[in-house]
């Protein structure tokens, strides 16, 4: 079986309910763009645009599948309005960055060696809570966990990480507030070593005030788990809240800037209107989304789908 072949995965009724907000509003603002129109012309497509800007998708992204749109109205001479949701259901799919590559390793690990993941992102996005949620799947599925509590700018991460551990059942590596990260992370590592973990999972605090003492901070840290294992961390996952719109991808960008991410955790889309953010974001950043947050239940962490997040997103019989 693979790491992550028992995740819950975006198939089921939780996913619809975790993006109702977005579709009803995704789907009614269409309605309005197409009202009265028989044919895609230049209004429509003008009104297209702006639904899709209005809906978090982006400016950048939006342009791209307005472009691709007016290459089919052009190439099919004349596009049936009623063909409209087709149509962007088709583009919108294309775009998105396919998760399926990092469904397992992002970098191979040796035999008996854990899957470390590294876990970034500000305060408030769900970052500790996606932790818990990942730890107790991991645990679900068998493999044992240890927890690495290396945001320690702040006693309340400490603290609510400890918590998380305890309700989950999994072991973590803590010193307390204001102690250096980097030896948190490397003693969270070789505590994992000992005791054959299969799974790491270390936090880290989440400034931007500072991007140079951000990226000084992350890189340490990194440097100093390849010492015990020297593909560490074979996951540095964003954890982005849905909710916040085109800040999500404003923070994505500058996290992109002090390390290298190569997968994507997006929070809270249940709760918001703004999932359109998670086609720009797959878009612009070309990392890709890996897991979704569609509520509150330890299952409604999913590994992202870009299939049935799109039928999730246009199905209007659900």
């Amino acid at each position: 079986m693979g790491l992550f072949d028992f995740f819950s995965r975006g198939k089921n009724e939780n996913l619809d309910k975790g993006v109702e907000k977005t579709k009803q509003s995704f789907l009614s603002k269409i309605s309005r763009a197409i009202l009265g129109k028989s044919t895609v012309d230049d209004e429509v497509l003008d009104n297209l645009e702006e639904l899709l800007i209005a809906s978090d998708v982006g400016v950048a992204t939006t342009l791209k599948i307005i472009e691709r749109i007016e290459i089919r109205v052009k190439r099919d001479k004349v596009l049936n309005t009623d063909e409209l949701n087709t149509i962007l259901k088709e583009e919108i799919s294309t775009l998105l960055a396919e998760s399926s590559i990092s469904l397992e390793n992002n970098l191979s690990t040796n035999p008996g060696e854990p899957y470390v993941i590294m876990v970034v992102g500000v305060n408030g996005v769900g970052k500790t809570t996606t932790i818990g949620k990942l730890a107790h799947q991991f645990k679900a599925g068998g493999k044992k966990v240890v927890l690495g509590a290396a945001d320690t700018f702040r006693a309340a991460a400490v603290d609510q990480l400890i918590i998380w551990s305890q309700r989950v059942g999994v072991d973590i590596v803590q010193q307390g507030m204001n102690a250096d990260p980097a030896s948190v992370a490397y003693d969270t590592l070789q505590s994992a070593k000992a005791n054959n973990a299969d799974v790491v999972i270390i936090d880290t605090a989440g400034r931007l005030h500072n991007k140079v003492n951000l990226m000084n901070e992350l890189s340490k840290i990194k440097r100093v788990m390849s010492k015990v294992y020297p593909n560490a961390p074979h996951e540095v996952l964003l954890v982005l809240d849905g909710s916040t719109g085109q800040n999500a991808y404003e923070q994505a960008k500058q996290f992109a800037q002090a390390t290298d991410i190569n997968a994507l955790a997006i929070t809270k889309l249940d709760g918001t209107a703004k999932g359109g953010v998670v086609i720009g974001i797959s878009d612009q950043m070309q990392i890709p989304v890996k897991y979704i947050g569609v509520g509150e239940k330890m299952e409604d962490l999913q590994l992202f789908e870009k299939s049935a997040f799109v039928e999730a997103l246009f199905n209007e019989n659900r």
